[in-house]
């Protein structure tokens, strides 16, 4: 059950309704499983768009398929996010800039920025590691949010975000960290644990940030720190197959 909150909360499948909080908080403990799914259905992708397409038309069109399956979600709440921390502002105030649905120009200035880096990133990997990449980045990203989840307070006294600060504890983090450790050894058996790291610690050093701008994390920044932790691990793959460490 929890399993499929996760799925309705995090893409556009469709999946049950009708959901309590509880159960959505819950589900944080099977968004690497989650990312695994959608990382597999850009895995097929991958492979069919190959048979007809250059390489870099693909990975262009797989980051709008990746887009298109998480509703924006995640790229909303960067855009949000980036908009609510620009200028010297008070919490209060950043707060207020990030519920508004609008985006503002510094955030469609941020989101293609970082559109971009995706892109280019993943176009630069070796082919070879690219389906592995695909495969395991979706994962780890949305790992990073249960761990920010955990790990950070809330900033705000309503929001559907502290559903799951509320619910997530420690049964939650284990599931979620073991499933994605355990995907990570499959595919990298050495280099794996490693991109888990490195997002982890620069999610976790964004959080921190967002920490000390608003008083705590939000929706919108646990989507922010997705899109962070998913970026983190396209380079490290790219560092990795750059100094032929992926063997």
């Amino acid at each position: 059950m929890n399993l499929l909150a996760a799925f309705q909360f995090l893409t556009i499948l469709p999946v049950k309704r009708g959901f309590t909080s509880e159960q959505t908080g819950r589900s944080a403990a099977w968004f690497p499983v989650v990312g695994l799914v959608i990382g597999a259905i850009l895995f097929g992708l991958y492979y069919v768009l190959n048979l007809v397409l250059p390489s870099s038309v693909v990975n262009g069109l797989l980051l709008a398929v990746l887009v298109i399956l998480s509703g924006g979600l995640h790229l909303d709440g960067l855009a949000d996010t980036i908009d609510g921390l620009a200028g010297h502002r008070t919490p209060e105030r950043r707060l207020e800039i990030m519920r508004d649905s609008r985006i503002g120009g510094i955030g469609a200035v941020g989101l293609s920025l970082f559109l971009i880096i995706e892109y280019v990133s993943l176009n630069s990997l070796p082919d070879k590691w690219v389906p592995f990449t695909l495969l395991l980045a979706p994962a780890i990203s949305r790992w990073a949010m249960v761990s920010a989840i955990i790990s950070y307070p809330y900033a705000r006294t309503e929001g559907l975000g502290k559903a799951f600060k509320e619910a997530v504890g420690r049964s939650e983090i284990i599931i979620a960290s073991f499933l994605t450790l355990l995907l990570a050894v499959i595919l990298f058996p050495m280099a794996g644990p490693v991109m888990m790291a490195s997002a982890w610690i620069i999610s976790s050093l964004a959080a921190l940030y967002f920490k000390r701008q608003i008083g705590g994390l939000t929706g919108d920044t646990y989507g922010a720190i997705n899109e962070i932790a998913f970026v983190t691990v396209l380079l490290a793959v790219n560092v990795l197959a750059f100094k032929n460490w992926l063997l």
